[in-house]
């Protein structure tokens, strides 16, 4: 039971709301799991709760995905009760935008459990406003979005402070910034944390933080000892598996949890670990962690075999003849074992919430995979069906009806024939699904197989990224004008008294590709964005929703005799109005009034606010 000194926080991250969104029978699954999240703060009486990035699936959710989860956050979120927490902090250095205070404080609207969220990398802000969904959310009135970071390589991190009873808690966010740049900033000291200014060592110190928790390579993640020793607690987004016990740093002296995703968004082991949220109690310095499984996340089951380890299999393999359906029986056995164990799964998960055990509940289809290695022993084979026609055998068993088993191999040594393009190989391929790779992986792979000589390969899969993820429509064809003319000018500077062949400029080619793959690979590239050119005015009768943005298309830009980008102009800045006047205020950000009889009140008025110093 909570006391006057205890701050009771719900804390979840990747909700991926949007995800499958257009699957007949998976497209709900990512609202309805947010929604009981929400549910669970109200149900529970917590004083707010704490998303740590990726609430949507992607930067421009669908009208579907904005409905459910304002849906869910008004029917939880407002009520009459009182908020309990304290605003010590000066609100409109943490809220940017119009209504630039908590909202809990609003005096148009009743919070009873606000909401704190940072953003992650697929919620990001987006296109030339660039405002984040979470923007929407929170001139709503319906979530409080901070931690921002305009700036990727000067990074500075103040705090929320909040107080209730005699328990302060200091709560920082920093939302999702590309790994390897938040790397070098970080490496490069140029990522400032800001302390209360008076009692530091009275707050409790919670961090959320939304990126590769591990090194996919040199600079891919953010290591935990960059993160400052004041802190107590990390609450770390972005991975997908949840690991809701606190994980101490040697090194740092804070703890680390990883709440995990609430969705599946890939079949792959860590997804398969049972989702949970937790309710982190903080009494002063003190803190207890309640994990709570989720019951509406469809059951996940997941195994991988080896068909050498089967003596029957191993004979099969060298056996002549028709043996693909001897070997498609042995497997199906195998899916029938694991969609058994699903539902065991779900209903263990329905008994932990005490659902009633006499009340008949319809089991959802459950998400299978099974991975095969299907290497053969020496002088053998193995027949394989089709990985589709076998999925499509349990159609209306299973939710992912097209890849339930998936076949892959150990690499083999092989000549290659020249004039052929190299490939990935197959154990690579086998694990990168369609439906949730990202293209840039994808990419990499087929990059990192077949070797560019001309364009430098990280910066093309970036590009790549680019058009894909963001929708940057001229992301590729900025990319490559700029990498030629980059080259052209690299090779005309060149050495001029050298003699200069064919062998020579290759290796200056090769000498620039490095050179500039190894500048971005440390963060000293910044990405490109998108250039802003002078846009020809709309053509009559062009229809925007069959053929898309007049914008984002190529013949709208205006480009001079020689078929350069006319670059529009800067537009002077605003001249400053003045706020002297009737509702003159209003225009730059809100301040409370006094409530109204019937209006309740909240802990404390937005009063004294506490002072703040650098301490890095």
């Amino acid at each position: 039971m909570a006391t006057a000194d205890t701050i009771r926080i719900l804390v979840s991250t990747d909700n991926h709301v949007g995800y499958k969104e257009r699957d007949p029978i998976r497209g709900d699954d990512s609202w309805k799991s947010f929604h009981e999240v929400m549910c669970l703060a109200k149900e529970r009486d917590v004083d707010m709760v704490l998303l740590a990035g990726d609430l949507f699936h992607e930067n421009k959710p669908s009208r579907k995905s904005m409905y459910h989860v304002m849906r869910s956050l008004r029917m939880n979120c407002y009520g009459d009760k009182p908020c309990e927490l304290e605003m010590l902090s000066d609100a409109s250095e943490m809220f940017a935008g119009a209504f630039n205070h908590v909202n809990y404080e609003d005096p148009d609207i009743n919070v009873a459990i606000p909401v704190f969220s940072i953003h992650g990398n697929h919620d990001d802000p987006s296109g030339e406003s660039g405002l984040a969904a979470l923007d929407l959310l929170q001139m709503s009135g319906l979530v409080n979005y901070y931690g921002r970071t305009p700036e990727s390589d000067n990074i500075s991190i103040k705090p929320v402070l909040l107080q209730k009873g005699s328990t302060k808690l200091a709560l920082y966010g920093m939302s999702n910034v590309r790994d390897e740049r938040l790397f070098r900033t970080f490496r490069d000291g140029n990522v400032k944390f800001f302390r209360p200014g008076t009692q530091k060592d009275d707050w409790f110190n919670l961090m959320s933080v939304h990126q590769n928790h591990h090194a996919h390579t040199e600079t891919s993640y953010l290591p935990e000892k960059f993160l400052p020793s004041f802190l107590d607690l990390v609450v770390w987004g972005h991975e997908h598996e949840c690991l809701l016990d606190p994980q101490t740093n040697a090194e740092q002296g804070f703890r680390v949890i990883q709440p995990g995703s609430s969705v599946a968004t890939s079949l792959m082991p860590g997804e398969a670990v049972p989702k949970k949220v937790a309710i982190l109690s903080i009494t002063g310095k003190e803190m207890k962690i309640e994990k709570i499984r989720l019951t509406t996340v469809r059951p996940f089951v997941m195994r991988e075999v080896s068909l050498m380890d089967s003596r029957e299999m191993r004979e099969l393999a060298m056996q002549t003849g028709d043996t693909k359906p001897k070997l498609s029986r042995y497997l199906m056995d195998i899916v029938e074992e694991l969609i058994e164990e699903a539902k065991k799964q779900w209903l263990e998960a329905q008994r932990e919430a005490g659902a009633d055990q006499d009340e008949e509940v319809e089991i959802p289809k459950p998400l299978i995979r099974l991975r095969v290695d299907y290497t053969a022993p020496d002088g053998g084979e193995f027949d394989l069906e089709n990985p589709q026609r076998f999925s499509n055998r349990f159609m209306d068993r299973v939710a992912n009806t097209s890849d339930v088993v998936q076949f892959h191999r150990k690499r083999q040594a092989q000549k290659s024939i020249k004039g052929k393009a190299d490939m990935p190989e197959d154990s690579v391929l086998a694990q990168m699904e369609m439906d949730t790779v990202k293209i840039g992986q994808l990419i990499d792979e087929f990059l990192a197989a077949q070797s560019l000589t001309i364009l430098p390969q990280n910066t093309f899969s970036d590009a790549v990224g680019q058009f894909v993820d963001k929708d940057d429509r001229t992301a590729m064809e900025q990319f490559v004008a700029k990498s030629l003319e980059s080259l052209v000018s690299h090779l005309i500077d060149g050495d001029q008294d050298e003699e200069v062949d064919e062998e020579r400029v290759a290796g200056m080619m090769e000498e620039y590709k490095a050179k500039v793959e190894q500048a971005f690979a440390k963060g000293e590239i910044k990405r490109a964005t998108r250039r802003k050119g002078s846009r020809k005015p709309r053509p009559e009768g062009w229809d925007s929703e069959g053929d898309g943005a007049w914008e984002d298309n190529p013949a709208s830009i205006v480009r001079d005799d020689e078929g350069n980008v006319v670059e529009e102009a800067d537009e002077p800045a605003p001249k400053t109005k003045s706020t002297r006047g009737r509702g003159g205020k209003a225009a730059t950000g809100t301040t409370r009034k006094t409530a109204a009889a019937a209006k309740k009140a909240p802990a404390k008025g937005r009063g004294k606010k506490a002072a703040m110093f650098e301490e890095r």
